[in-house]
């Protein structure tokens, strides 16, 4: 007859050992922190972040500041009015405030320009460079000098288009590179999504 083994009753049933904790199996030492003379614990320097190479650059900033401005996308017609409203109001502030200054109109009229040529949809993007002179003259209405009758005001208009001929094809050049750069990027996403593959 087989005999089986018992425990002893005064011994109690048998127990499974638990796994002993962390603390139990030295990971109270890893756990202390560094104690320096005096039994003094000793902070631990912990390494500041390094911030990505290249984030606090100038050009970063310039990229950051345009991502955070409105992203309006008009169409061919609205950008030419955009353009032609905006400079129409900076040519009376100029007519105001300068005393009908030349130059500052036409240093404005860059940034406009490069708005109107960011703002416009990818299907009208050929308008804004057309636009943006027709914008010009006829912002300069207020600001360019005029004689008597409709005779004198458009021999002011043609003179000022005349002297102020390195700021309309500055901005005009701007508009210009802003519409190629865009289509640029426009092709090349395009052709990234047609030559990937199917998922």
């Amino acid at each position: 007859m087989e005999q089986h083994r018992t425990r002893p009753a005064q011994y109690g049933p048998r127990r499974n050992r638990a796994p002993l904790p962390a603390q139990g199996r030295g990971g109270a030492a890893a756990a202390r922190p560094p104690v320096g003379r005096g039994g003094r614990p000793v902070a631990r320097r912990v390494d500041p972040a390094h911030p990505a190479p290249g984030a606090g650059s100038p050009v970063a900033r310039v990229v950051r500041a345009l991502r955070g401005m409105p992203n309006p996308r008009l169409t061919g017609l609205g950008s030419g009015l955009f353009c032609a409203a905006v400079m129409t109001l900076l040519g009376f502030l100029d007519e105001l405030l300068f005393g009908a200054s030349l130059t500052v109109y036409g240093v404005l009229f860059v940034p406009v320009s490069l708005l109107t040529a960011l703002w416009v949809r990818r299907g009208d993007l050929l308008t804004a460079p057309v636009v943006v002179p027709i914008a010009f003259a006829v912002g300069l209405v207020p600001v360019a000098e005029s004689g008597d009758g409709p005779a004198g005001r458009l021999m002011g208009l043609v003179t000022a288009l005349a002297t102020e001929a390195g700021w309309l094809y500055g901005g005009t050049l701007v508009a210009g590179s802003a519409v190629i750069v865009r289509r640029i990027r426009l092709v090349r996403r395009r052709a990234a999504a047609r030559n990937r593959p199917p998922a």
